[in-house]
């Protein structure tokens, strides 16, 4: 049960967006600039890097909603999952997102926990400065979220298999509430 009074039909972040617009758009402006917007790293590889973090911070509505995005996204749909399962890193990492998941993973524990070695076999496997920086912001915000939605008690739902929808949605028309 939630902390506060929020729509008991909305699972995790989406019933903290019904529950106080005025932050709901903010939040939803800066989901679709760190993972839709303008950067070298795909769309999915962007995901990725949220489900990750996510599951670091055992934030289960938030790691299964990206992943399940993430999955839309490469075509693998709930295959994804698995992919994660173990604590394994998505069978879609290539070698440069791996090192950048391993930054992601660094910054969900501390900022002052990225070290200079993770950046530089980032660099050597092929990421740019702006992959990296892009890496890190992703992962620090996901942080604030993943505490957002369970620092409230919000609810998810258990079986993967609802997230799928939740996850081409997200892939198919991003984080901005569509009008009207």
């Amino acid at each position: 049960m939630a902390h506060i009074e929020i729509a008991p039909e909305l699972p995790g972040i989406l019933g903290l967006f019904a529950f106080r617009a005025e932050t709901a758009g903010p939040l939803r402006v800066l989901s679709e600039a760190l993972l839709r917007g303008p950067s070298p790293l795909s769309a999915a590889e962007r995901e990725l890097i949220a489900a990750h973090v996510s599951r670091l911070n055992e934030c289960a509505f938030c790691f299964k909603s990206h992943a399940a995005a993430a999955g839309a996204l490469l075509g693998v749909g709930a295959g994804i999952f698995e992919q994660f399962s173990n604590g394994n890193l998505p069978q879609a990492a290539s070698p440069k997102l791996a090192a950048l998941l391993t930054i992601a993973g660094q910054v969900q524990r501390s900022g002052t926990a990225v070290s200079a070695e993770a950046v530089a076999a980032a660099r050597t496997a092929g990421a740019t400065d702006v992959e990296i920086h892009d890496t890190v912001l992703i992962a620090a915000a996901f942080c604030m979220f993943n505490r957002y939605v369970d620092g409230l008690g919000t609810w998810a739902p258990s079986p993967t298999e609802a997230y799928l929808p939740m996850g081409k949605l997200l892939a198919d028309h991003g984080y901005i509430e569509p009008k009207g």
